[in-house]
């Protein structure tokens, strides 16, 4: 089955490798176009990869509890295991803006994409400068109908591990009056944070009930959140076959 799971990698990754390439130029193009419209043509990116992993590498994955999703845009505060739910989010949930540190737009074809997605791209050098961007670019993004997906653990964590949950999306939600929507999922078991392997697999992507931010302190609003992903997340366990 290692093999096996190595050769579909190796494919996967030449074939995502060749259509990153071309996407990346066909980013660069959007420039002139509505950030929305941006949005809809690079994220076809995200679709055709997912999709390929599914076809190629057996990566599945289901949704639960879309009937959370509230109506006005929103916080998301996720779990992050591995590269797989950066992709998906994006074929998963509404039009979305990613809070991310400056230096992923130097990626070279990646970073491209994601400089075209209007990030609220911050400075990891000086915190008060960070969260005063996140406030105005947030606060902008917020009231142009976008949804904002942040990973309060700051990095990918293995599977069975718990990083700290960072202050910055819990504090923009409660500064903002955003609701903040927890998502928990299990991709890190089959698709590993620093694995080139991608191991056949349906993972599950867990969406939480709103927490509404009047009233609370960013602390309380980031442990009420960072509980119930924790707690999801050792529910969900493993990928299932």
């Amino acid at each position: 089955m290692k093999a096996a799971a190595f050769l579909r990698s190796v494919i996967y990754e030449v074939l995502r490798f060749a259509v990153t390439v071309i996407f990346a130029v066909i980013s660069l193009l959007t420039f002139p176009f509505k950030p929305i419209t941006r949005y809809r043509i690079i994220t076809a990116w995200s679709h055709l990869v997912i999709g390929m992993a599914w076809a190629i590498c057996g990566v599945r994955y289901r949704v639960i509890g879309r009937e959370n999703f509230p109506r006005d845009p929103c916080i998301v505060l996720s779990k992050h295991q591995s590269a797989w739910e950066t992709l998906a989010y994006q074929v998963i949930l509404p039009p979305q803006v990613w809070v991310l540190k400056r230096e992923l737009l130097r990626v070279p074809f990646f970073g491209w994409g994601l400089a075209m997605m209007s990030p609220i791209a911050i400075d990891r050098g000086s915190a008060t400068r960070a969260l005063k961007q996140t406030l105005e670019q947030g606060r902008s993004r917020l009231s142009d109908g976008w949804w904002i997906v942040v990973f309060p653990e700051g990095t990918r964590i293995a599977p069975g591990k718990r990083g700290r949950y960072h202050l910055g999306g819990a504090w923009l939600a409660s500064k903002t009056g955003a609701p903040v929507l927890p998502i928990a999922h299990n991709a890190g078991t089959v698709w590993g944070r620093n694995s080139f392997v991608k191991y056949p697999g349906t993972i599950t992507v867990s969406i939480g009930p709103v927490i509404d931010p009047a009233g609370m302190a960013p602390d309380d609003v980031n442990r009420k959140a960072e509980d119930w992903i924790e707690n999801e997340v050792t529910r969900l366990g493993n990928a299932r076959l």
